[in-house]
Parts: structure tokens; sequence; C-alpha cells
């Protein structure tokens, strides 16, 4: 749920970026560039020499260990470079200055970085046996094996390095589609009675404990997205065709097989939890928002109450202190160290949280690289969901700081489990309010649990069967907006029910959610996230002592093992499909609770 109040503007605080660089006209900038440059030309000095050595597997070991160490190290600068720049362009989308400087940015990086792609292409053309020996025969070129796992898996799907080369120097150019999506976002005003609010105010309004003041919000964000759809269905719609174009070239047959490849899992899988989820749509959705419509007195809801608080009482509202020291009892229930981990981002200047104009909406946390702290960012309002947000993004931040050890290239994690540490450390966290609320506040509590479950399960997933018709049909050409909206209708209307009333304008919502624009078919890997967490928690409560060091080692291995690897030592199989009901019967059982309250 969202908030319906702000705290203080100066409660929530500001990050300080000058671990990285003091500003735009930093000097170090021009340095860093100048490093990387240098490491690029060490880097590629050695094209040509993974063949040469092919038949010398310490030769061809001493030279793979080199050649990837000169990448990381390249790598390690230039992504201290562009999240600087994506950073202070986050906080400042209103900023014609901060976003041209990002842009320059990612053009300069694009320009060092693509000379470096004849690398992975050159390892695959080496024979499975070839790279096996080398990697035996050079200990040092031994700890590379878990990303040249993924170097390998890409190797069907390269092309020469020609076009590799085209592909990465067009980069900059189709980022600034992401780009002009944010902006639009970033200007919107939603008119709201007398007030003008922001993206971000007006999604919060939607759980203001007044009815008339979520309509008003809800009405008013409706008009100000219907204003701005027929830009962003451009804008989709070109993304869209990019991807296709790319995906055909690279052999792809359907549009989410390259993200299923990068989350290194099987589209089949995901097919079948997809499936599970919608044939879990009446027994979850259909059947909890029915109950919250008797709850709040109505025969149905409209889509504007679907997040609105089930008690007449305002809802608490949370300081960003009494956040802070929920979100750290919580993690100091795995261990203390954890809670230390997660401590340091409030100790440091870490973490944005004060919501303010320009800002874009949402959350995140940006791992920057394993030789630099995460930065943590979101539009504190002080309402529960907040404080879950705010679990949720430490939980990724605690992650890469874990993972740090195994260097950049190692650390990165495929989304799939990604979204683990995360979603981990906002279950605790609810477990921890609901154990503290008063009981008069328990029903509300349970209501916001079961909807930020619905939220990251059904709603996902319901996003994600959008996503892959919307992209079907961008195959055979443009997808005018008035098809877009009958695409978002249906699904919306599938995965909520009979309950909720889908009310004029709610059909150009599509248009606010920005993983459709910034990273298409991302979305079903907080759906794979919740339930794999779901199996997870199971595991802790069967023994809480034996779970925090398997836990840790799970985070600690970065992307080294495969989500199907990581799970093993919980005794947890992934590929087993009644793996995948454990979440949905979980769920289920809270509407169980809830209807038992009611």
């Amino acid at each position: 749920m969202n908030a319906p109040f702000k705290t203080p503007e100066t409660e929530a605080p500001l990050w300080d970026l000058t671990d990285l660089y003091g500003s735009r006209d930093d000097a170090r900038i021009a340095t860093d560039l100048a490093r990387s440059r240098v490491l690029v030309d060490e880097l590629n000095s050695l094209r040509g020499r993974l063949v040469a050595e092919r038949a010398d597997p310490a030769g061809l070991g001493a030279v793979l260990d080199r050649a990837i160490t000169a990448y990381e190290q390249a790598s390690d600068i230039l992504g201290a470079l562009g999240a600087y720049a994506f950073l202070a362009a986050s906080t400042a989308r209103d900023d014609a200055g901060a976003q041209g400087f990002e842009a320059d940015v990612r053009e300069k990086i694009t320009a060092i970085a693509t000379p470096t792609v004849w690398l992975t292409l050159e390892i695959n053309q080496i024979d499975d046996a070839e790279l096996e020996a080398a990697l035996t025969a050079h200990a040092g070129a031994a700890r590379w094996r878990p990303w040249l796992r993924r170097v390998r898996a890409m190797k069907p799907h390269e092309l020469s390095a020609e076009l590799e080369t085209f592909i990465a120097e067009r980069g900059p150019i189709t980022a600034q589609w992401p780009r002009l999506f944010d902006e639009q976002l970033a200007a919107l005003r939603a008119r709201s009675g007398h007030e003008s609010l922001t993206l971000t105010e007006a999604l919060n309004r939607l759980s203001d404990a007044k009815p008339a003041r979520r309509k008003a919000a809800a009405e008013g964000l409706s008009e100000a997205l219907a204003a701005r759809a027929p830009t962003i269905a451009l804008v989709l719609n070109t993304v869209a065709a990019d991807k296709a174009m790319e995906d055909r070239w690279r052999g792809f047959s359907r549009p989410a097989d390259s993200r299923h490849l990068a989350n290194e899992v099987d589209g089949e899988a995901v097919d079948a939890m997809a499936e599970a989820v919608a044939q879990a749509y009446p027994r979850l959705s259909h059947r909890y928002y029915a109950l919250k419509a008797k709850a709040m007195g109505k025969a149905r809801l409209d889509h504007w109450d679907r997040n609105a608080p089930i008690e007449t009482a305002a809802p608490r509202a949370f300081t960003w202190n009494q956040g802070r020291e929920i979100v750290l009892g919580s993690f100091s229930d795995l261990g203390g160290d954890f809670a230390d981990r997660a401590a340091r981002f409030f100790d440091r200047p870490w973490i944005d949280g004060r919501a303010r104009p320009g800002k874009q909406s949402g959350a995140y946390a940006h791992p920057v690289t394993a030789d630099r702290h995460p930065y943590v960012f979101l539009n504190w309002m002080g309402e529960r969901r907040d404080v879950l947000t705010l679990a949720h993004e430490l939980g990724h931040g605690v992650h890469q700081i874990l993972a740090a050890d195994q260097g950049t290239l190692l650390a990165d994690t495929p989304l799939t489990l990604a979204e683990t540490a995360s979603i981990f450390a906002e279950g605790l966290t609810f477990d921890r309010l609901l154990a503290t609320a008063p009981k008069a506040e328990q029903r509300g509590l349970l209501a916001g649990r079961i909807e930020d479950g619905l939220n990251t399960v059904v709603r996902q997933i319901a996003f994600h069967r959008f996503e892959t018709r919307f992209h079907d049909e961008r195959q055979k050409g443009e997808v005018p907006q008035q098809r877009i909206n009958e695409l978002w209708l249906d699904e919306m209307a599938a995965s909520l029910g009979p309950a909720v009333t889908l009310n004029p304008g709610y059909e150009h919502w599509w248009s606010y959610v920005s993983h459709f624009v910034h990273s298409p078919f991302y979305v079903y890997a907080y759906a794979f996230g919740d339930l794999l967490v779901a199996a997870l928690m199971e595991a802790r409560r069967a023994d809480p002592a034996g779970f925090a060091p398997l836990y840790r080692d799970l985070l600690a291995g970065g992307g080294t093992r495969t989500y199907v690897e990581a799970l093993r030592p919980f005794g947890l199989n992934p590929r087993d499909p009644a793996f995948w009901s454990v979440g949905c019967q979980r769920l289920e059982r809270l509407v169980d609770q809830f209807e038992a309250l009611s």
C-alpha cells in the first residue's frame, strides 16, 4: 500500500555521492576515463592470443586469467562512472544538465568498452574440452568458471564481431527512449481537487483512508496518463521493435528468451510458474478482493480501492527513525552480521529516501561495482509499505555487500536470485510488524501483507502476461495505443477478478510501469523470487539455527551458482512443479486468516 500522508520533508535522508565523484566537473572523471582506456588497450593487446594458445592448456589459462582480470578492472572504473551519472540523474529527472551528463557519460563508456566485444567472441571459439583443460591447468583462470558459464550460454546467439560492435555502439542511442519515458513521468502532474500531485504522490494517495481522496487522485492520474499515453505507446512500440530485431538476428524464438538466458532459467519453468499463478487467481486475488469488498461494505471495489486501508481509522504513520529500527530489528533476527551490514547504510549517506519533485518514482538498490558500496533509492512517505520497501532495498544492499568479495563479474547475480534477499528481508520485516502490532491493527496489517503478496506474485504475473501478449503482437507490426489498452484491461480483469471494477481511465495505467520500457520481461522475477522465498521461509521455520549460515552462504555466492545449485543445500528443488505451489499455498493461508478475522 501507499501512504496518504507525508513525513516531514527533512526527515528522510539524502545520499552523498562524493564517494564516487564530487560533481559533474570532478577532475577524477577525466582521469578515470583515461585509466579505463589504458586497461582496455592492455586487454585488446591480447586479441588473438586465446585462439593462438588453445593447444597449450597452461598458456591458454594464463592468457584467459590476464584478459578477464583486465576486463573486470576496466568494468569497475566504467561501472562507477555510469553509476554516478545514473544515480545523480535519478534524483533530478527535471534537470536537463543532469540528463545530458548521464547521456554523455553513457556514450563515452560505450566508446571505450565497445572494442572489447572480441573477448567473449574469441572465448567461444574455443572448444569445451580445450577450455576445461585450461581451467584445470591454471588455478587463476579456474575462478572465472561461473562467468565463463554465462559466456558459453550466449554462444548460440552471438553474432559477428562487426554486428556485436554495431549493437554496442548504438546502445546509448536506444537508451534515449527510456530517457524520454522517464522525463514524461517526471513531468507528470495529476490534478486532485486543488492539488497537483506527482506520480509518486498520486499513487500514494490511493491508500488514503478517505474514499473521495482516493477517487480524486485516481481520476486525476487517469487524466494525466491519458495525455501522455500516445507518447509512451510510441516509446513502448519502439523499444519492443528494437528488441525484436536484435532477437531475430540472435536466433531467439520468443521475446522473453533473452531475459530467461540472462536469468539462467528455462523458459518452460517460467511458463509453468506463470500458468500456476494464473490458475490460482480465483483462490487468491478473486477471493481476497471479494472479502475486502464485503469488509468495506461494498458490493464491488473500485480500482482505486484495491490498496485502500481496511480499517476506518487512519493508518499508522512511521517516522524515518521508526522505520530504521523496525528494519534493523528484522535483520537482526537472521544474526548480528546481517543487521550490522544493513546499519552501514544508515550510518553513512548511502540512502536517498526523501520524496521531492523531479525525483523519479519507485525504489532500487544500485550495486555500483564490487569495489564500491551500493546506494539505496526510495521515496519515503511514512507508510507501512515504505517500511517494507526500505527492508526490500536494504535486502538487495546487504546481498550486494556480501557478494562483493567475489569481484564485480562473479558478484553479478541473475534476477531470479537477486530478488531473493530483498523479498526475504521484506517478509521478515512484516513478521515483526505483525508480531508487535496491537490486536486492533492486526487485520489491517494482514490485509496489507496479502495485498503485498498479490502485488508481488499475482500482479507481476499479470504484467508478464500483458507484456508477452504485447510483444507477440508487436512482431506483426506497431500495436495501436487502443490495442495496448485492451490487452492491459484483459489481463488486469483476469487477475483482479469480478469483485474489482476497472473504471474508465484505468485503461491507460500500463503507461507508468517503468519495467516495460527499461527492462522488458523483468517483472516475472518478482514472482519467481517471492515463490522461492516462500520455500526458504518454510526451511527457516523448520531449522532456524541451521538456516542462517546456509542463507549467508547463498548471498555471499553472488552469481557463482545457478538458482538450482544455490537452493540444493536447503534440500529444495525448483525443478519440481510442487516447489512453486508452496508460495501460492502460503498466500492462500493468509487469505484464510483474513477471512477468519472478518
